[in-house]
Order: C-alpha cells, then structure tokens, then sequence
C-alpha cells in the first residue's frame, strides 16, 4: 500500500467516525422561501435593513434570496448575510453512505468491469469460468485496486 493510499484510508476513518455522528435526518430543512428570508424575517429585517447591514442596495439583498432559493448564491454572499444576522453559515457535505463504503464500492464496480471482459474473452476461446470464480476473482482484484488510492477514480 502506498503512502498516499494509506493517507486516504485514514482520512476516510476519521472523516467516517466524524460522519457517524450526524444524520441529515437531525438537520432542519431549507424554508421554501430560503434561509436568509426566512431568518431575516424571523428577526423583524427589511431586505433595506440587511442591504445596510452587509453594504449592498435593497435590490441586491432580493436578488441574494432568489438565487439562494435557486441554488446559484455564492458562499461567501451567503456568509455576509449570515454575519449580518448574527448567524453562522454551516457549510458541509454528508456522505449517504460511509466513504469507506463508497469506496469499496468502486473497486468492485471496477473489478467487476474488468472481470466480465476478461471472462468473456474466454468464454469466446472456450475457457469459460463460473459465476462463482468471477466474483472470487472480482473480489481479489477489488483489494488490489484498493492499494492503488487515487487510480481507483480514473474512468475506466
């Protein structure tokens, strides 16, 4: 195992422990009308009084909730507008399924590509193998695809 692979099965158990300890499912959903919106006017704001607040015009602030609403406002707009309203903005990314899965996932996709051409190259020469040899053989190659790191993303 190279070096470079054994940083990145120890950033993934790190970042898995960390993960383990947090669902989407605790996480409040985004307002309909976004979180700016719906946060300054839970405060009593006016989109006049953010404007002042972050240092844009009236306009801007409107423009910044439609496009948070969109999915296109920039994290650091999203952030100014949050320190405007004595607010932190959370900014992360939770796996659906644990990085080590994920990972382990791939090398088989990938043994399993390379397996089935394999496999049917022989059946063509007549040196057909079992269902059972291919996943045998799927599961060897997925261990060894684990011990090249980075490779294992290259598209195939």
């Amino acid at each position: 195992m190279t070096v470079q692979s054994r940083r990145a099965t120890l950033a993934r158990k790190q970042l898995d422990g960390a993960f383990e300890r947090t669902s989407i499912g605790s996480l409040p959903s985004r307002p309909a009308g976004g979180w700016v919106a719906a946060i300054r006017s839970a405060l009593g704001m006016t989109t006049r009084q953010l404007a002042t607040r972050i240092g844009v015009r009236q306009p801007s602030v409107v423009a910044l909730e439609k496009s948070e609403v969109a999915g296109t406002a920039s994290l650091n707009t999203l952030r100014r507008a949050a320190e405007a309203m004595n607010c932190e903005l959370v900014y992360m990314f939770i796996p659906r399924r644990s990085l080590d899965a994920t990972v382990r996932q791939r090398a088989m996709s990938l043994a399993e590509i390379h397996v089935a051409a394999v496999s049917h190259s022989m059946v063509l020469e007549g040196q057909g193998i079992s269902a059972k040899e291919r996943t045998a053989e799927a599961k060897r190659l997925a261990e060894k695809l684990l011990e090249q790191g980075s490779r294992l993303w290259d598209e195939p």
